[in-house]
């Protein structure tokens, strides 16, 4: 009888060691998984896929540089859910970004001060959500709403009336150095965009793992109160995650402002559904208090892959369907899993 019970012992922790490895690692499978449905799929009607072949170098670095906006935001967006917050201006405060890059940039600005100088306006963007969640307890939702037409809202004014986006024109040219950091520049073959969002997401992963911050982050996320009582200062944390974001947000919209070389105030537009779609998959609970940066990048990669892949898989008119439904789903298993844990 006895011998019974350690093998029902034994069999139940090895069922508990798999589910745990394939909560940590699927990710994992899945990029693979989609590399492969990709691969086999007839691509050659678009022409991103040159050859047909969508693990063909040129289209690798095609997506990672179409890619590296959301890749760059999707680590800072991952510890703030993690602290249970949530912003939803990311895409506008991108927007606001291009448009400020753009701008420096057009009237002569050189590429460093212009550069500094766009993150300094995201890190003021942080700083207001910060503010509006923080000291005015506004609620998350309620209070990056607010923000996400605000920052919109100037975006479009800093655009002149009758001008779409700010590009070369009138006059006016864009400098031989705007392209460089979002299409042109490339280390080791893969654009420099795509490697300030590696260095951005080992940093975030780093300070998740090792810094107070993250652990503060997880601990605001998993039980406020008991955080508070802890002595840790959660008003502190919030703040300094919302100015990750906005800094991530201001990289994001320099990529895309660089990429497309025109500083277009609604280029942002849906990346914080984007964002959301990302960390969940990624196995952030919407909740707070668990998630994982580098499975978040991951995602990432997985959402640019699958919609890069929809332009000729998909017709035109289903593909924001076939993204609400991922983003159903994801929300869904997520809910599922969160309850089961704590079922249990």
């Amino acid at each position: 009888m006895a011998q019974s019970s350690d093998i029902s012992q034994t069999s139940l922790s090895g069922g508990h060691q798999v589910a745990q490895f394939l909560k940590n690692y699927y990710i994992y499978f899945v990029l693979v998984g989609v590399v492969v449905l990709l691969s086999v799929a007839n691509l050659d009607r678009y022409d991103l896929f040159e050859r047909g072949n969508f693990l063909y170098d040129k289209n690798i670095i095609n997506i990672l540089r179409i890619s590296a906006p959301l890749l760059t935001l999707a680590g800072a967006f991952t510890l703030l859910m993690v602290s249970g917050y949530i912003d939803l201006s990311v895409g506008s405060a991108m927007s606001l970004s291009a448009v400020i890059y753009a701008m420096l940039a057009i009237n002569g600005v050189p590429f460093l001060p212009a550069f500094a100088l766009t993150v300094l306006a995201g890190v003021g963007m942080g700083l207001i959500n910060g503010f509006l969640v923080v000291r005015l307890k506004i609620t998350p939702v309620i209070a990056t709403l607010i923000t996400l037409s605000l920052f919109k809202g100037i975006a479009l004014l800093l655009v002149q009336d009758g001008v779409s986006a700010i590009k070369s024109g009138g006059g006016l040219k864009m400098p031989v150095w705007f392209n460089s950091y979002g299409r042109e520049a490339v280390w080791l073959g893969l654009p420099m965009a795509f490697w300030i969002a590696v260095v951005v997401t080992i940093a975030l992963v780093v300070a998740q793992n090792r810094s107070l911050l993250g652990k503060y982050a997880a601990a605001t996320g998993g039980n406020p109160t008991a955080a508070k009582l802890s002595g840790i200062n959660t008003s502190k944390v919030v703040i300094w995650l919302y100015v990750l974001v906005g800094v991530s947000a201001a990289l994001a919209g320099i990529a895309r402002s660089s990429f497309m070389s025109l500083g277009d105030p609604l280029s942002g537009d849906g990346m914080e559904l984007s964002a959301i779609l990302v960390v969940l998959i990624g196995g952030t609970a919407f909740s707070g208090g668990e998630g994982r940066v580098l499975r978040s990048f991951i995602g990432a990669l997985i959402i640019m892959a699958l919609t890069i892949g929809m332009l000729t898989l998909v017709p035109a008119y289903y593909q924001t369907l076939v993204i609400g439904a991922a983003l159903l789903a994801a929300a869904a298993s997520n809910h599922l899993v969160s309850r089961k844990e704590t079922a249990s």
